[in-house]
């Protein structure tokens, strides 16, 4: 991100010009009226990461303009949420006065909520001893006095962490209230806002459903939760294993019963469900693939999009969501979808203000 173009009252013509782009993308392709979701202007992002740099006594975090490469010192972060921007100078401050927590220090991650707990994590080129526990401690404890906190420090081979490596988030989401526990260094929305617009949008899309709903891509079943009350049941895949536990967490925390979560990869899955392979992990969680009846596919995949044999799966589903990261890769799956299914609902999501990033969301139904 170019910090210059950080502009709140350029917003809404950033906005247009990449509608403009994307509906241009999507040019050949028979679309319903695009429906967008707006970021906040500023304060959007729940999580944040600076390099630190160290200049005699003082100490600052900065970031790297990357079309000019020059080093830019950053004391409040506009995109960053108002709780990062609250506890930056403060953490500066602490970490200005003491040797041992600054000696080394070259980088603080920050992740926040909406339901006001912060996590930051500090990386070192150094080995975090006894003494540096102690100096973190003592930290923590000053800076509970402002901040529901947690701190992690991160060394080569080294993880110490005080006392969690997650922060509790609650949203506001279609009328109820979702818990979710976001792991350091595990994926998670990084728009807030956007991310209830995304939700609200796929319970909508699925509102009248029927049978079971298939996920593929399920993160820390941000989706899956909440589209579970439209569901009789959820099947779920991730193939990462900490969002998978904390998927796990969620699943308890919010008292759900009909979600079920695998780790497989979406390739893994469509193995088991053509029956070309047997997974030992659909046996542990007892999970009968004929059992389901599902109607609905939902898939959120990484910027490579869909496989060609994913494709040719998801396609057997009378309804398939797709949420994507990547335009392009969305363009060429939907080459394949339109040929059996209609587009119904077409939809970008800006959770990247003032970048060319793009998300974008489609229900496809078959013809």
């Amino acid at each position: 991100m170019s910090l210059e173009f950080v502009d709140p009252d350029n917003y809404e013509s950033q906005l247009d010009a990449k509608k403009e782009q994307f509906t241009q993308l999507f040019s050949t392709f028979e679309l319903p009226e695009l429906d967008c979701f707006a970021s906040e202007k500023q304060h959007y992002r729940m999580r944040s990461q600076f390099r630190v740099w160290h200049e005699d006594e003082d100490l600052y975090f900065y970031m790297t303009d990357q079309e000019t490469r020059q080093r830019i010192r950053v004391e409040q972060f506009l995109p960053a949420s108002t709780l990062i921007n609250k506890l930056m100078p403060m953490l500066v401050e602490e970490l200005k006065v003491s040797p041992i927590l600054r000696f080394k220090l070259f980088q603080a991650n920050f992740l926040s909520s909406l339901s006001g707990e912060i996590m930051v994590s500090l990386l070192y080129h150094k080995v975090l001893d006894d003494e540096w526990l102690t100096a973190i401690k003592a930290l923590k404890e000053r800076l509970s006095k402002h901040f529901t906190i947690n701190i992690i420090g991160r060394a080569r081979r080294q993880k110490f962490i005080v006392d969690n490596d997650f922060v509790i988030e609650k949203l506001e989401v279609d009328g109820q209230q979702l818990i979710y526990q976001q792991v350091e260094n595990s994926f998670t929305q990084p728009n807030a806002k956007v991310s209830v617009d995304m939700l609200e949008w796929a319970i909508d899309c699925t509102r009248d459903s029927e049978g079971d709903l298939l996920e593929l891509y399920c993160g820390n079943g941000n989706f899956s939760l909440a589209l579970a009350k439209n569901f009789n049941r959820v099947l779920a895949t991730e193939v990462s294993t900490p969002s998978v536990n904390s998927a796990q967490f969620n699943i308890a925390a919010n008292n759900i019963d009909n979600v079920t979560i695998v780790r497989m990869s979406a390739e893994e899955f469509t193995q088991a469900i053509n029956g070309v392979r047997e997974f030992n992990r659909l046996k542990e969680k007892n999970v009968e693939l004929s059992s389901y009846q599902c109607n609905t596919i939902f898939v959120d995949p990484p910027r490579a999009g869909l496989d060609d044999d994913t494709v040719k799966m998801v396609q057997q589903y009378e309804n398939i969501m797709y949420i994507s990261c990547n335009p392009e890769t969305l363009k060429d799956n939907l080459e394949v979808f339109t040929q059996t299914h209609d587009i119904k609902k077409f939809s970008l999501f800006d959770q990247f203000p003032y970048t060319h990033h793009t998300e974008a969301g489609v229900f496809l139904v078959r013809k």
